[in-house]
């Protein structure tokens, strides 16, 4: 792997200064907001060759290990709910269209948040706003365990929802700061694993903590408990986390510059959001396809349990394995696209996902149309579903990453996932009333619709150019 050079070389112990400027903050803020301003350059920069290839790979493994262990940790207090949610049904009386409203408000509280915050995380400490936000959520997950209210609950998610929406610019920002484009897909995939293995962690956790097998089913736990390992993990995050590589003393990674970079004003890094984000229409077409493809991730998820126990008679703790098999199946579907997208496509990952789409539809379909008896095949279809969905899933934020490049990526990606997560109002609330009113089979009816549309809008992303690849 080859790094960019300094343009001038430090003498022996003289302050060397970084390969190119990062993004300027200003430097009068104080107090409390003054621990969210970037980690400043180091006073000494590396320059040479060996050690600066040593102390990458050392930083890289770093930076992948905490950022998926961290936004991993996040589902344990996001995810926990549909878990909860048919014992809370029983024991106090909630129904389907209360908990799409839950649903529904967290997720575009949390799509606002996370396009909201992508704005400050391009220009903010990625650890200080991500171990920050961790801390947050697992109270308000602890203060949600202790109440009984239907408006508490949820005034609770939708809090939940904002600092839910503060994980994932920080990511986005370290990754691209991290990893050059020519290897940003498969990195960015395997960091997506953080998703899956989140989701398939807290399925297997809820679905044991309300199984009774060693005392009475109380959906209570599945708040205390994952707020309790998410503050632990964001202690770690705190004391482990990286910012930049200028931060630690390295020059930034080859091919990451861009030819307009913002500069200390503000109305010039305005200016470059506008050109590389606002103004790209393949940005605004994958964030339309993100809401099709969000609303059948969500639905399978936060519903899985219910539809398994209502249409396939799954009981809740069976019904959780099968949502972590289809988490599980996600992940590799997600590191194969990643592979694809960088050995075969030369970056353009919206490609790989018209395929993704239009297979997560036929799954879909399948799943649908299977026997409830035949348990193994709804299974392995449920797989599958999650196969091809978070394929797109993935490279979806590859493609905004890649378009707008490492300065405004967390922006991109933010723009992206407000569409994604607005989907919740389809997949919550949504597909709730339908399913109340008109049953399950136009619920599925429903999401077929979406893998048809999101594959339309990714054949519309096919010309899209990913920065930093050769033509």
């Amino acid at each position: 792997m080859r790094w960019q050079r300094l343009e001038s070389q430090p003498e022996p112990g003289a302050v060397a200064e970084p390969a190119m400027a990062q993004p300027a903050v200003p430097q009068t803020r104080g107090g409390l907001l003054g621990i969210f301003r970037p980690a400043p350059p180091a006073a000494v920069m590396l320059t040479d060759p060996q050690e600066i290839a040593r102390k990458y790979s050392h930083w890289q493994k770093l930076v992948l290990t905490f950022t998926i262990t961290g936004y991993a940790t996040f589902y344990f207090v996001r995810k926990n709910l549909g878990f909860a949610m048919p014992i809370m049904a029983r024991e106090l009386g909630i129904d389907k269209v209360a908990f799409g409203t839950f649903l529904s408000l967290q997720g575009v509280l949390y799509g606002v948040s996370k396009f909201g915050n992508g704005f400050l995380a391009d220009r903010a400490n990625a650890r200080v706003f991500m171990a920050s936000a961790l801390i947050v959520s697992a109270l308000v997950n602890v203060v949600f365990g202790f109440s009984s209210s239907v408006v508490v609950f949820g005034l609770l998610w939708m809090v939940n929802g904002w600092f839910q929406g503060m994980g994932f610019p920080p990511c986005a920002r370290l990754i691209a700061n991290w990893f050059p484009p020519k290897q940003l897909a498969f990195n960015f995939s395997i960091w997506n694993s953080s998703h899956n293995i989140g989701s398939i962690l807290i399925a297997l956790l809820c679905g044991f903590l309300v199984s009774g097998y060693f005392f009475p089913p109380n959906w209570r736990l599945c708040f205390f408990v994952p707020a309790a390992i998410a503050l632990l993990i964001s202690v770690l995050l705190w004391f482990n986390l990286p910012d930049t590589p200028p931060s630690v003393g390295l020059p930034e990674v080859e091919g990451t510059h861009v030819a307009t970079a913002p500069t200390d004003s503000p109305e010039d890094f305005r200016a470059f959001l506008m050109e590389k984000v606002f103004r790209n229409k393949y940005i605004w077409l994958v964030s339309c396809a993100n809401f099709f493809v969000y609303t059948i991730r969500y639905a399978v998820f936060d519903w899985g349990p219910t539809l398994l126990l209502e249409v396939k008679h799954i009981q809740i703790m069976h019904g959780a394995g099968m949502i972590a098999g289809f988490e599980a199946f996600g992940l590799i579907g997600a590191l194969l696209g990643g592979w694809i997208t960088d050995h075969f496509l030369g970056g353009r990952a919206g490609r790989a996902c018209i395929v993704y789409m239009a297979l997560a539809g036929v799954s879909v379909f399948l799943f649908w149309k299977v026997p409830p008896h035949s348990e193994w095949l709804t299974t392995g279809l449920l797989c599958a579903t999650g196969f091809f969905v978070y394929g797109p899933q993935c490279l979806l934020a590859i493609v905004a990453a890649n378009l707008a490049t490492k300065r405004a990526a967390a922006t991109a990606v933010g723009l992206t996932s407000i569409f994604g997560y607005a989907s919740t109002t389809l997949s919550g609330i949504g597909l709730g009333y339908v399913v109340k009113h008109y049953g399950w089979d136009v619920g599925f009816e429903f999401l077929l619709g979406c893998a048809v549309a999101g594959t339309l809008l990714f054949v519309a992303v096919w010309p899209a150019k990913a920065h930093g690849y050769n033509e």
